[in-house]
């Protein structure tokens, strides 16, 4: 009886930790303070679920090791080393839930670790789950099984599509410490998607299983693997044939176009305050080029030393920004390749905004809009570096300090054309006007009275 009490507790808490999994993979839905509880209720929970399984530790060091034995330990070990290092670097990061604990990794690294590792964590719970599922489908009958890999085939190839297209794969390299989180998804949609993605790494348990335990005529076989190869088709078809729909970039020109004219009536309105000390025929101005004029004013920049998440950079201090001209729009398509000879544009549109460009082809771009003008271009290209000359009159792209006075300008913008939380916790317009998410496309030229 207590052997089977101590059973239906083990389940129970599984269950748990699977839910909770899920609900911590999707900081959009929770948000930071709800995350951070739900971090340490994980914590707890994982604690209580190796003390329910200690029979295992005691049995490491005894009998032989069998494939699947080798696979499941690999598995155990790393996923309790990547979860250790996920609660280590989020405990790091605390404002609420551990406050005391905060710097005791330095940030970015923490930012990294808890990236990279909190998704290492939930692809090895997948593939533990997985292993034991073969243990868990034993009693059904073998219509029962077939239904059951027919059916987690099918969601794991839409979550390999998911798992792909969020980017994942980068986090997991360490290459960014911050995620970029979709905020126009549906709540229960995103857990959704995240128990989709949760299934691949299941089914990929599953099969490993499979072929490292003998089947009733004592052979290994790979057979199983069909189930896997199914299930990756379908995710890299999905991924390369299915366009992304999103709020973010789903417009098309028309309505391109037609935020264009709104949004330069608006502009108008809201600029004319800034300008009545200096009109357009007291303003001197190199070309005629349609750009607006924007105050320059100083402000508080940084953060005090003991805001939470505080980086080196960020040393508090006033900063005077003097009066410059910016486009009210992005660059478009037909402009950037008139100029530059090509266009990279992911979306089909001349008079869309020019996108997937790096940063250095935008400076470069710049300096081709300065020579068409005839003025001095304001970068100086070498060899893998690149030198801003700030007496020069041409285009040149904003800096941080340049979004403090834009944002006063174009308030009315931001809140009428809608606004879409990033994985930076700050905010971008859903219509491009003026892009605070990515500068690259953005042109302006700074005015000297």
């Amino acid at each position: 009886m207590q052997a089977k009490t101590t059973n239906i507790i083990k389940r129970i808490v599984d269950v748990v930790l699977t839910v909770l999994l899920l609900f911590l993979m999707a900081f959009q839905v929770t948000g930071d303070v709800l995350h951070e509880w739900l971090g340490i209720g994980m914590t707890v929970t994982l604690v209580l679920h190796h003390i329910l399984n200690r029979k295992w530790y005691k049995s490491i060091f005894k009998g032989k090791y069998s494939p699947y034995r080798i696979v499941m330990t690999a598995v155990n070990t790393l996923m309790l080393a990547a979860i250790a290092l996920t609660a280590l670097s989020g405990m790091s990061m605390s404002g609420h839930a551990v406050p005391f604990m905060y710097g005791l990794i330095n940030v970015m690294t923490a930012r990294t670790w808890h990236l990279a590792f909190s998704y290492w964590s939930f692809i090895l719970m997948g593939v533990h789950i997985g292993l034991h599922m073969k243990a868990m489908t034993a009693k059904l009958p073998e219509k029962g099984k077939m239904i059951f890999k027919v059916i987690l085939t099918g969601v794991s190839g839409v979550g390999l599509r998911l798992f792909l297209k969020s980017g994942i794969v980068n986090y997991i390299t360490f290459q960014t410490h911050f995620a970029f989180l979709d905020y126009s998804t549906a709540k229960w949609l995103i857990i959704l998607q995240n128990l989709a993605m949760l299934m691949f790494f299941v089914l990929a348990g599953y099969v490993l299983s499979e072929v490292t335990q003998r089947n009733k005529d004592k052979k290994y076989s790979i057979k199983t693997l069909v189930w896997l190869g199914c299930a990756i088709i379908i995710g890299v078809v999905m991924n390369f044939s299915l366009k992304e729909k999103s709020a973010d970039n789903s417009f098309s020109n028309s309505s391109w176009q037609d935020s264009q004219k709104a949004t330069a009536q608006t502009t108008t309105k809201q600029t004319e305050p800034l300008t009545t000390s200096q009109d357009s025929t007291t303003v001197p101005t190199a070309v005629n080029d349609g750009f607006i004029l924007i105050e320059g004013g100083s402000f508080k920049m940084g953060s005090p030393d003991s805001e939470n998440w505080r980086i080196g950079d960020e040393t508090f201090r006033e900063v005077t920004v003097p009066a410059f001209y910016i486009g009210p729009y992005e660059a478009l398509q037909s402009d950037y390749e008139a100029l530059v000879g090509n266009d990279p544009g992911t979306f089909d549109g001349e008079s869309l905004p020019v996108d997937s460009i790096t940063w250095l082809e935008a400076v470069q771009y710049a300096n081709e809009r300065s020579n068409a003008a005839g003025l001095t271009p304001a970068y100086t290209i070498g060899d893998g570096e690149v030198v801003w000359d700030r007496s020069a009159n041409g285009y040149r792209l904003p800096i941080e300090s340049t979004f403090a006075p834009l944002s006063e300008v174009f308030e009315f913008q931001i809140s009428y054309l809608g606004l879409v939380k990033n994985g930076f916790h700050l905010y971008h317009l859903r219509t491009p006007l003026l892009s605070f998410y990515d500068t690259c496309a953005v042109l302006f030229r700074r005015f000297s009275p």
